[in-house]
């Protein structure tokens, strides 16, 4: 098995010795053996072989979160073809972008969306669309019982494509960051040390299963120690906490952590069975650090990393290794680089403000189809320019100050100005749009929309919201749109979106008002 690099060879080497001791419990009272896990990988990826898809065949998948839809994940990489998951908020106009883009031979989806999804995969050259809910049933499953549950592991080399993440640029058009399996398992043997995973470990699984953070990060964690997790299909601050008594370690975005704040049921007893608390995917405001260590005792671990390079900074585990600095993102992971440049592509001195630039083998292989793109992101020595914009102190801890696009990270997600500009703009009586983020206790960062109406026009901010509800994912929606009559701008005309964000950053946060 050596030469196999398939990631999925990894982690299957790590399942217990005991195939029917526990590997997921779900917050539904199902549990799924070891053995569940092997056999019905198996079946799947029997599934997929046999539809005799080409080599690096895509698959892509857009379906609420399932352990059926892990399994879906694992059979992916077991057969050898290249997983893409789908945000479930995504809408037409996104899905049509992302199949027309990627091409996969296989869309699989939620049967009530079958409708539309799959007249817009078979319009793309799409060959089969399966069905997959949350409850165990789709048409996926029915087929996948007919296979054996008997799979030799498909080979595949550590530079061969595992997974394809969709990334928005700030032009709005979605980049698909190409992920290697020895990415993947790079990263996942790195943050196994570097967390302390250990024997007896039991993860709270209470993320989506689209992106880096749940997908990669907590699900990789578990499998590759072998841990058992505890599956939350959808988040419930008083059922996570309920289930600490039986777990270890929690991973979530600041969202979750506030929600469990606002619990009364949170207490030093209610979660002195666990270990270790992550939080990462959108910036943890310090007050949420302060309360979690005040009411908790524990002190949450910040990390950092993107869909382009999986994880690539941590907060120290280990007391001797320093300790977990609020506001901070910590160090550079084993193996990883993390340098700060100015623009003219030299260093910038401790703590001083510049473009972070990373290099390491979790960083991926470019985006699809995209090779000038990818040229463009790369420095001349190999770094990619993360578009984060950050400093690094005396003692190495690294802080994330920005974004240099003007990205905004809403509850974790990804949202990128330009793309829902575009939809205001195409709106009747328009003229010009900004969108910028603004603090939000319960998300980290909303979007707030501002908007110039055509002359003679009349528009209502509320109705521009509404229409774009009926377009776009909920996290991409501006929680507050504001008709003006000019927006602030230098002498080259460019908007002056610093100005825009300091006007309306009290708007959701009290006492960040401009004083």
């Amino acid at each position: 098995m050596s030469d196999n690099q398939n990631l999925f060879a990894a982690l299957r080497a790590a399942f217990p010795a005991n195939l029917d001791e526990h590997a997921v419990e779900t917050d539904n009272g199902l549990v799924y053996s070891w053995r569940d896990l092997e056999r019905a990988t198996a079946m799947i990826a029997n599934l997929l072989q046999a539809l005799k898809l080409p080599p690096g065949s895509r698959i892509a998948v857009q379906v609420e979160k399932s352990v059926e839809a892990m399994m879906l994940y694992l059979a992916t990489l077991r057969a050898g073809y290249v997983f893409l998951p789908l945000n479930t908020a995504y809408q037409s106009a996104e899905i049509e972008y992302f199949i027309g883009n990627a091409e996969p031979a296989v869309v699989v989806c939620s049967t009530k969306n079958f409708g539309w999804v799959s007249k817009i995969a078979f319009k793309a050259g799409t060959q089969h669309v399966f069905t997959l809910n949350d409850d165990r049933t789709g048409s996926l499953l029915e087929r996948a019982a007919h296979h054996s549950d008997k799979h030799e592991i498909a080979k595949a080399k550590a530079d061969g494509l595992a997974a394809i993440l969709y990334t928005s640029g700030t032009t709005g058009r979605s980049k698909g960051a190409m992920l290697t399996h020895g990415n993947l398992l790079s990263n996942a043997k790195v943050l196994k040390d570097y967390w302390g995973w250990r024997k007896g470990d039991v993860l709270i699984h209470a993320l989506p299963i689209f992106h880096v953070h749940g997908l990669f990060v907590a699900m990789h964690g578990a499998l590759l120690n072998g841990s058992k997790m505890i599956w939350l299909g959808k988040f419930d601050p008083r059922l996570a906490i309920e289930k600490m008594r039986e777990a270890t370690v929690f991973m979530g975005v600041p969202t979750l952590y506030v929600r469990m704040l606002g619990e009364r049921t949170l207490t030093r007893e209610a979660v002195s069975h666990m270990r270790l608390f992550i939080s990462g995917s959108a910036p943890l405001l310090i007050e949420t650090f302060n309360d979690w260590k005040e009411r908790t005792g524990f002190t949450i671990l910040e990390r950092y990393g993107m869909s382009e390079t999986v994880m690539l900074t941590s907060n120290p585990y280990q007391e001797c290794d320093g300790e977990r600095r609020g506001g901070t993102v910590g160090f550079p992971l084993p193996g990883v680089g993390v340098r700060v440049m100015d623009d003219q592509g030299q260093p910038m001195p401790v703590g001083e403000i510049g473009g972070i630039q990373v290099k390491g083998p979790n960083v991926f292989k470019g985006y699809w189809q995209m090779p000038e793109k990818t040229k463009e992101e790369f420095t001349a020595d190999g770094w990619f320019k993360t578009g984060d914009v950050g400093k690094i102190d005396e003692r190495g801890y690294i802080t994330i100050v920005g974004r240099s696009k003007d990205l905004i990270i809403s509850g974790g997600y990804n949202v990128y100005p330009a793309e829902i500009e575009g939809y205001i703009n195409e709106m009747a009586g328009v003229a010009e749009s900004a969108l910028v983020g603004v603090p939000h206790p319960d998300f980290g960062e909303v979007g707030v929309a501002v908007v110039i109406a055509k002359p003679g026009a009349q528009l209502d901010g509320e109705q521009i919201v509404a229409q774009l509800k009926s377009k776009l994912a909920n996290f991409k929606i501006p929680k507050r749109c504001f008709i003006v009559d000019q927006l602030p701008r230098n002498t080259m005309g460019k908007v002056q979106k610093n100005l825009l964000r300091e006007a309306h950053r009290g708007l959701f946060v009290q006492g960040l008002a401009r004083s």
